[in-house]
Order: C-alpha cells, then sequence, then structure tokens
C-alpha cells in the first residue's frame, strides 16, 4: 500500500508545484501531462479510432490527466467513457473543462480499475506505463484485461531505449535525479518484457510502433485552436503497444 501512496503523493505534489509556479490554470493544467495537449490530443483520438475504437463504443481511459485524449474524444456524442487519475486537481479540472455529465471522472489511489469484468471495448493508457514500475504495469494490464469484454483491446504508449530519440527523455531523467530524489518516474520498457507479459496475461500484440514512427495521415486537417493545421498523423514521441484480449 505504501507504493500505491507514494505514486499518489509523488504526482499530486508534482502538479501541485507547478500550479504554485504557474497562475493560469489553464497553462499549467496542460504543462501537468506534457507537450503539445491539444495536437497529441488528437492523434491519440486518432489513434484510438485507428485500432478499433466505435463511436458508440465504451472507452477507459487510465492516467486521464487533466482531460488531453477526453477534450477532444468528447464530440463523439454517443461515446461511454470512464477517465481516471491518482491526481484528483487534473480529474477536477478534465470533469470541468470536458463538460460531459454523462461521462465518469475518478480519483483513484490504487492500481485497480474502479469497473465491473468484461464490459469495456477498450482501455488506454497514455503516458501511464511510462510512469510505473514494471510490477505496477503488469497490474494495471490485469486490471485492463479483467474490464475489457472479450476481443476488447488495450492501447499503450512506452519508452524504449532502441527508439534513439528516447534518449533524451532518459538524459532528462538522469539530469534531474541528480538535482532532487522528488520527481516522477520515467520507467523503459522493453520489448521481450512486454511479450512476457502479454503471453502470461493471454493477451494477443496486435501491433508495435516505434516512437519515432510516421503514422497514417488524418482524415481530414484538424484546425486547432491557435490556427495550426494539423495535416499529417505525426506521432506521440513514445512507442506504442496494441493487446487484444482474446474472444475465446
Amino acid at each position: 500500500m505504501s507504493e500505491k501512496l507514494n505514486l499518489k503523493k509523488s504526482y499530486t505534489d508534482y502538479v501541485t508545484n507547478l500550479r504554485a509556479q504557474d497562475t493560469n490554470e489553464q497553462h499549467a493544467m496542460a504543462q501537468a501531462i506534457g507537450s503539445e495537449f491539444e495536437a497529441f490530443g488528437v492523434i491519440e483520438r486518432e489513434m484510438l479510432k485507428f485500432y478499433g475504437l466505435a463511436p458508440n463504443g465504451y472507452l477507459i481511459d487510465i492516467g486521464c490527466g487533466s482531460g488531453r485524449l477526453a477534450l477532444p474524444i468528447s464530440q463523439w456524442s454517443e461515446l461511454k467513457y470512464l477517465g481516471t487519475d491518482v491526481v484528483g486537481e487534473l480529474v477536477q479540472y478534465a470533469r470541468k473543462t470536458v463538460k460531459r455529465p454523462d461521462w465518469k471522472f475518478v480519483e483513484v489511489d490504487n492500481l485497480a480499475i474502479p469497473e465491473k469484468d468484461a464490459c469495456a471495448d477498450m482501455v488506454c493508457f497514455f503516458s501511464v506505463i511510462t510512469h510505473l514500475l514494471h510490477e505496477q504495469s503488469y497490474i494495471y494490464l490485469e486490471e485492463a484485461r479483467r474490464v475489457l469484454k472479450p476481443g476488447g483491446t488495450i492501447v499503450f504508449s512506452f519508452l524504449e531505449f532502441q527508439v534513439p530519440c528516447h534518449w533524451e527523455q532518459f538524459k532528462s531523467t538522469v539530469n534531474d535525479t541528480k538535482k532532487s530524489s522528488h520527481h516522477p518516474l520515467n520507467v523503459f520498457v522493453s520489448r521481450d518484457a512486454i511479450q512476457a507479459w502479454a503471453a502470461h496475461l493471454e493477451l494477443d500484440i496486435v501491433d508495435i510502433r516505434n516512437g519515432d514512427e510516421p503514422f497514417v495521415p488524418l482524415e481530414s486537417p484538424v484546425t486547432l485552436s491557435n490556427g495550426d493545421v494539423m495535416k499529417d498523423f505525426g506521432n506521440l514521441g513514445q512507442s506504442v503497444c496494441v493487446l487484444r484480449k482474446p474472444v475465446a
């Protein structure tokens, strides 16, 4: 239990410090989950669509943060959604910003998914596995398998050493560690670990894409709030793994 509580405290303290340094709530809440808040949210939405999420499906978004994915996908009026995060302030901001009273945003303090068995079509973990110990990631994937319907899909992003651009993230973490021990984890996962997890959880590996690999183009250009126009899908800067729960 102490590990779980420390995990929650670490990220809560991180967001609290950001808020203390930045009086602009919108900017601070965006920075709390990384750069390119709006653009990455669109990419995440289109990625889930590419891997089979239907507009009337049920998505569980683990580590929903301040609503980076929830905001652009809220346009899907028939989508059922559950977003969870260990930081209460992020959950409250996402709920307030997304304005979907039919959706659930839940603050959690452990590695469980607050949902019944075999009910969801897809579970996603964007920039979550990157901040967990391997044992914690495995527990979360166990939970994801439990809540998925047969044939349901897990999508998660991860960091790996075989992708050269991920080295900058590792180097940054090394520098942060030298300065202070109080910062969020950045954990790298090898593909043999993913293969072992999938085998023991009886999940099929559908796809693994490098973090520097261009994805499919957008069906149509997307204009962001700052006026920029996204014509290409690009990538998240993290590798992506797609797992599927067998039908039988």
